[in-house]
């Protein structure tokens, strides 16, 4: 489906217009018929410890940071990230371990580095009450706790650190495409707006991701 020329990731027109509306009322020039998208309350009401309700014990969530791009100006410092060199908002995602997500953080600037917001969220005191196993990226190091991190070294690593490293890279990458999915609405790029209201419509996002997945799933 498009908006506005640019390609959409969802399910259901009437999830699509849930999203347009919060960004203007766009519609989009194409509609995909399918079914009706869940409530977007639901997406907004959910808590942290209760997206980690449910994992079993051998469970483990994937966590990033990934960056939300948006058109802000040069002249809003906060929102610039050094690391992607370009502006948008920092938002944590957990998901679980077949790429579902489970949680959006609500957003904040770019500049925000990913363990600082994830401390900020609870995420790493909340995975550690639960004592959930999280894998994450580099950005991570020094979360201690639950968290676990690709070994790094300037000289190469021995055999059994490379082994490893390619086990959590195998392990992570379903969370790096769901990842890439959020990032993929075309609806960030024309944000101009408050962090609060970016969060609202990563909520929504999320939503109509969870419905796309479960109708994948149940069609398939």
């Amino acid at each position: 489906m498009r908006q506005d020329g640019g390609e959409l990731i969802g399910g259901g027109s009437q999830g699509v217009r849930a999203v347009g509306a919060l960004v203007g009322g766009h519609r989009p020039s194409v509609d995909v018929e399918g079914p009706p998208a869940p409530p977007v309350a639901g997406a907004l009401a959910v808590s942290l410890p209760e997206a980690l309700v449910g994992l079993d014990e051998c469970d483990f969530v994937i966590v990033d940071g990934p960056l939300i791009p948006t058109g802000r100006i040069k002249a809003d410092e906060p929102y610039h990230s050094h690391k992607h060199r370009k502006h948008g908002m920092n938002v944590q995602v957990v998901a679980a371990p077949d790429g579902t997500p489970l949680w959006f953080s609500r957003a904040l600037p770019g500049r925000t580095h990913d363990l600082t917001a994830a401390r900020a969220h609870g995420i790493v005191q909340a995975c550690l009450t639960r004592e959930v196993l999280v894998l994450a990226d580099r950005a991570y190091r020094g979360a201690g706790a639950t968290f676990r991190t690709p070994y790094y070294n300037h000289h190469e690593l021995p055999d059994h650190y490379q082994q490893y490293n390619r086990d959590h890279a195998r392990l992570r990458a379903p969370g790096e495409r769901a990842f890439a999915q959020l990032k993929a609405w075309k609806v960030f790029s024309r944000a101009r707006c408050s962090t609060n209201r970016i969060s609202r419509l990563i909520a929504v996002v999320r939503t109509l991701m969870i419905h796309t997945l479960l109708t994948c799933k149940n069609s398939g």
